[in-house]
């Protein structure tokens, strides 16, 4: 074979490989994964400057409701920017470190965030005893674990397996703002590191159920964010936002549960949810 003949063979070889490797340039959904990052980001900033600032000033008990409601709303932000980073992708087209991209900016927003928030509410709560920072050492432990198995896992399910990332951080979250006692605390947030590591099944909503469960989140954000605004019957508020979040994340099992031995006892089988992606 000549050098002439050879060298449209090369060319075509590099063409081919060029269009089957994953483009590297960051697509517009990585900006918003990256934003994902930076909000939780800074929503540990928010937290660890009250911190700094109250133990400095030597003013006891729990941290300023500002800065807990600045820190929540960054928080919320990274839950939004994770939730609509996979939607992009899908109508404009993604790179091929959306999926790396996407699973580094969730450890900081739903795992070192939220267990940062543990880890400042110890501090207080309990002198910062053991209990607390093993309880966010769990916490950050479990969303690396769940994000690691998640890929893993054959793309196309119908369901999660174990508790979302976003919703075990919006758990960890209120039960911080519900200062219970420390014992109490360590063991619910104990108890949310295993739901998200645990083989329980959730459903991804879809169609009404999403639109339903978007609607129960925001309306527990917003009793939420009231309380942290000093609204009036902030206690309420506060109860009420926490109950929601807590009863949507339990609920969740044992409506799956309920309906497996319904379709086990030859009843109508209700169709789980098609599958999406955040």
């Amino acid at each position: 074979m000549t050098a002439t003949s050879a060298a449209p063979l090369s060319e075509a070889a590099s063409a081919a490989e060029a269009q089957d490797s994953p483009r590297v340039r960051l697509a517009l959904a990585d900006y918003l994964t990256l934003g994902n990052a930076l909000c939780g980001f800074m929503a540990v900033w928010q937290l660890a400057s009250a911190q700094a600032a109250q133990v400095a000033s030597g003013t006891p008990g729990p941290l300023d409701r500002g800065a807990i409601a600045i820190a929540v709303v960054l928080l919320l932000a990274a839950a939004a920017c994770d939730l609509f980073d996979g939607r992009v992708a899908r109508k404009l087209g993604g790179s091929g470190m959306g999926a790396e991209l996407d699973n580094l900016a969730d450890v900081i927003s739903f795992g070192f965030a939220p267990a940062f928030f543990v880890v400042a509410w110890g501090t207080f709560a309990a002198d910062g005893g053991p209990l607390p920072i093993a309880a966010a050492a769990a916490v950050l432990l479990a969303v690396v674990v769940r994000l690691a198995r998640f890929s893993c896992e054959t793309p196309g399910t119908t369901s999660f397996t174990g508790l979302p990332s976003p919703f075990g951080a919006m758990a960890v979250i209120t039960i911080v703002l519900l200062n219970p006692p420390v014992l109490l605390g360590t063991a619910a947030v104990f108890f949310v590191a295993w739901l998200m590591v645990s083989r329980i099944v959730y459903p991804k909503p879809r169609g009404r159920i999403a639109f339903a469960v978007l609607a129960w989140i925001l309306g527990s954000v917003g009793c939420l964010a009231a309380w942290a605004m000093d609204a009036p019957a902030g206690n309420t508020l506060l109860y009420s936002g926490s109950s929601l979040v807590l009863v949507l994340i339990l609920a969740i099992p044992f409506y799956v549960f309920a309906m497996r031995r319904q379709s086990g006892r030859g009843g109508p089988e209700e169709p789980l949810p098609a599958p999406q992606e955040g």
